[in-house]
């Protein structure tokens, strides 16, 4: 029988992505694989029904596209009832969160899906482009930015006018990762002056090919894997001396320091926040993560003195079209090799199929998050 993917509405809150555009659609079809989609399940990304139709899909009601599926890809993890109605052995992958619910994975487990977590694919270089954290952070990076412009009391760029000359923000960027390298990026695009920090020194190069000037607080935390190592308590205080100069003189902070499972390292200090300039402005986007910095609440916008603080979530979100094509391109980079003649053979001696596995033949497979969880 030939492979059908299923795509259906996504219900989380907010969300506004999907997993497949109508250019990808063709790019399946071309491996004589079908595609079912729910009706309306591109609305938030400006995708109509007729669009998806055009490129050769089927859209029909949820119960048709779970019933005909044996692969469904999905932005955000399916409710928990949806899971519960998929058949056993059906294909489950896209973003899964896997680290946030006992529940969803015991689940996964007794309905024994073949779950693969797209934010557990190993971050090396053949799998750069199926990497949804990657994409959806550059997304977020550039949107942070913009945010931040749109509530910052000052000009962005230099202005000369008719009585004299403004001078430009200063802004701020904690962590070099995507989101961060993007928001100095956008940031210099606009015109600010940019300072960046991480507390991995090799991204110093980075930060400086964009134009922005490196904080170097002597501190470095170069770990595995493309992410920071936890500090110890006497180089957290190294940084924080060094770190609260450079925050002290922005007039926008922008923090995107995150780990996989854990929550986001407290960096920014309520002292920190205390010594900013009155009408400063700071944009946490790891508030979903507990925030860097102190006083940051997840999803709304607060006051610490004169400084405003804002904690948004799911950036990615508001800006679907691209946010959905980049998601969609990378799901199929993973899964298109494994598929031909309109069928699915996975490697399991992969190190990107077996990586990104959470749950197979009705166990929890992956490591870390059996770590994490306690399971």
């Amino acid at each position: 029988m030939a492979v059908t993917i299923g795509i259906l509405r996504e219900t989380s809150l907010g969300e506004t992505r999907i997993a497949v555009v109508p250019e990808v659609v063709k790019k399946y079809h071309a491996l004589d694989i079908a595609l079912c989609i729910e009706a309306g399940a591109g609305e938030g990304s400006s995708l109509r029904d007729e669009d998806f139709l055009a490129a050769g899909a089927k859209v029909g009601a949820g119960e048709t596209v779970i019933a005909a599926a044996q692969v469904l890809l999905c932005i955000q993890p399916p409710a928990l009832e949806t899971l519960a109605r998929l058949a056993s052995g059906t294909v489950l992958l896209g973003g899964l969160s896997p680290y946030a619910s006992r529940e969803r994975i015991e689940i996964l487990r007794t309905r024994r899906i073949i779950a693969f977590a797209s934010e557990l694919i190993p971050r090396i270089s053949r799998a750069q482009s199926m990497d949804t954290l990657s994409s959806q952070a550059a997304v977020a990076g550039y949107q942070a930015v913009l945010i931040a412009a749109g509530h910052c009391p000052k000009f962005f760029p230099m202005l000369t006018y008719a009585a004299g000359t403004i001078r430009p923000a200063r802004v701020l960027v904690i962590g070099a990762g995507v989101a961060g390298l993007q928001a100095i990026a956008t940031a210099r695009r606009l015109g600010a002056i940019v300072e960046g920090y991480d507390v991995r020194p090799e991204t110093r190069e980075q930060i400086e090919s964009l134009g922005a000037k490196f904080v170097d607080t002597g501190v470095s935390a170069a770990g595995s894997g493309g992410y920071a190592r936890e500090l110890t308590a006497e180089e957290k205080a190294q940084q924080a001396e060094k770190l609260g100069r450079a925050v002290a003189n922005a007039d926008v902070l922008i923090t995107t320091a995150a780990i996989p499972g854990r929550r986001s390292p407290l960096i920014v200090s309520e002292a920190m926040i205390g010594g900013m300039k009155n009408g400063a402005l700071v944009v946490d986007m790891a508030a979903e993560g507990g925030g860097n910095c102190a006083g940051t609440v997840a999803g709304k916008t607060v006051k610490m003195g004169g400084v405003t603080l804002i904690g948004p979530l799911n950036l990615p979100a508001r800006m679907p079209v691209h946010a959905s094509e980049m998601f969609a391109r990378n799901l199929f980079n993973f899964i298109s090799p494994w598929l031909g003649e309109g069928a699915l053979n996975l490697d399991w001696d992969d190190e990107i199929v077996a990586g990104a596995c959470l749950t197979r033949e009705g166990e929890l497979v992956h490591a870390g998050v059996r770590n994490v969880l306690g399971l």
